[in-house]
């Protein structure tokens, strides 16, 4: 059965098209109703698998994804997965958060928090995330991870984290180890390169964005809408190379709707506990139609 409720409304259409403008003319709208659903280790397993690996990238081949997702697993109480089908199709969307301090012992939390002290470290804007991961007792962090499908729209998220709110201060009344200091949502941001399949053609690329507040660097776009809102209410946050670079010519394979390639980088946005609920009312309002 679904987890709390569905969404079945034209505002929550599936856009489908060829540039993402939206006009009638080259959009096909699908109506769909999503569903929530407790993490589930019978039938979630390789979907979960496929959006870890897309939400860690390149660097996906540097953690076990297996043993990442059997933990999400292990948590079926805590966090969601978005599905269209019913309970035993694969997820479209997840959302689950993992206690760093409580897992730190496991090998791929051991991997992770490597990592990310590694990228905090070097990265300035990140120091107040590197300065905690660098205590001799690692915190009790909450690593969100969450991505969904491409097309999924951002209506599905609020209530992923309404409900993850919920489910951590019932999981704390329970005395279970969920009180968290800090909650650090692990995300991706890009920025448009030229595309390789265009150079050889005659006709005008479109110009490449430039952020003037950042002297001129290229600038960096958000693959989830509400993370610009969530960093709103960051103690610190920050964007990083990944280590593993990517494959030739796939800037181009992941560009969708635009004429561009797209260059995508890790991120990493840390938020004290007390201000939280505050960032998830936010983005519900920032999404809501």
């Amino acid at each position: 059965m679904g987890k709390r409720k569905s969404l079945k409304d034209a505002d929550n259409d599936v856009s489908m098209g060829d540039d993402g403008s939206g006009s009638e003319s080259d959009t096909d709208l699908v109506n769909v109703e999503f569903e929530w659903f407790d993490p589930n280790p019978q039938v979630d397993f390789h979907g979960l698998k496929t959006l870890l690996r897309q939400l860690l990238d390149t660097d996906a081949e540097l953690f076990d994804i297996s043993a990442l997702a059997d933990l999400i697993l292990s948590q079926p109480t805590l966090g969601s997965t978005v599905k269209v089908e019913g309970m035993e199709t694969d997820p479209y969307a997840f959302l689950s958060v993992i206690n760093l301090q409580v897992h730190k012992d496991k090998q791929v939390i051991k991997d992770l928090i490597s990592y990310l002290t590694t990228k905090s470290s070097s990265t300035p804007t990140l120091a107040a995330l590197s300065k905690l991961l660098s205590k001799p007792e690692i915190p009790a962090i909450g690593l969100i991870l969450t991505d969904r499908v491409i097309n999924i729209p951002a209506q599905v998220i609020p209530p992923m984290y309404t409900m993850l709110l919920e489910e951590v201060n019932w999981a704390i009344q329970d005395k279970e180890p969920y009180n968290f200091t800090h909650y650090l949502i692990l995300s991706k941001t890009y920025e448009e390169v030229e595309s390789k399949l265009d150079a050889g053609e005659s006709r005008p690329q479109k110009k490449k964005k430039k952020n003037a507040a950042a002297g001129g660097k290229q600038e960096m776009f958000y693959f989830h809408p509400e993370d610009e809102v969530l960093e709103r209410y960051t103690l610190c946050h920050g964007t990083y190379d990944y280590t593993k670079e990517q494959a030739e010519g796939a800037s181009d394979s992941k560009r969708a709707f635009q004429e561009v390639g797209i260059r995508p980088a890790g991120s990493l946005m840390l938020i004290e506990e007390g201000k939280f609920e505050e960032a998830v009312k936010a983005i519900t309002e920032y999404v809501t139609p």
